[in-house]
């Protein structure tokens, strides 16, 4: 979090690094996936070659610091990619993998396809692998200077899903500022 500027934010909006300190210790304590009506697989970035089903994630003892290599560090790290298997990533941490790797993992647990995020995307949303994976990427205009947008992704009871796609909300003190109203009621 420190080389992504996330500590340098901290540091800046709070004039201490004491809530980045408070945010990265209850990063240790959030889940490393969700399981969606057991068809829709939410890890925060890819899959691991040490965790073949669902119930080897769930054998995983979460609640410490997320080590630098192994099965935690490759569902936070690792990378679609359209070579096929699996290969070293560029970011150092985790893995890429191809099609056949989510076609298979997929397959193996009975899921529709692979949600994740982790990855900036220039739409919000981007599917990979034929529809095997998709990325959604949550902040607009990444950094405050990437020009993204932004999506989330609506599922409705029967899993259908609908991706909803933003921009970033325009600067404090614009011509397109949001106005606040303050209601009747409070006057």
């Amino acid at each position: 979090t420190q080389v992504y500027g996330f500590y340098d934010e901290c540091l800046r909006k709070y004039g201490s690094a004491n809530v980045w300190k408070m945010i990265t210790d209850l990063f240790d304590f959030l889940p490393l996936s969700a399981l969606i009506e057991g068809q829709l697989f939410c890890p925060h970035a890819g899959l691991s070659p040490a965790l073949e089903t669902i119930d080897s994630i769930n054998q995983l003892h979460r609640f410490e610091e997320v080590p630098h290599e192994g099965p935690m560090c490759d569902l936070l790290w690792s990378d679609p990619d359209e070579r096929n298997g699996w290969g070293i990533s560029p970011r150092g941490a985790g893995y890429t993998f191809g099609q056949d790797v989510s076609e298979q993992f997929n397959h193996t647990n009975g899921l529709k396809f692979i949600m994740r995020a982790h990855q900036l995307v220039s739409d919000g949303f981007l599917w990979a692998h034929e529809g095997a994976a998709v990325t959604v990427f949550s902040a607009p205009n990444y950094c405050y200077r990437c020009g993204n947008l932004a999506a989330i992704c609506e599922i409705d009871e029967h899993m259908n899903h609908n991706f909803l796609q933003f921009e970033h909300a325009p600067p404090r003190g614009s011509s397109t500022e949001v106005k606040r109203l303050v209601p009747d009621y409070f006057l």
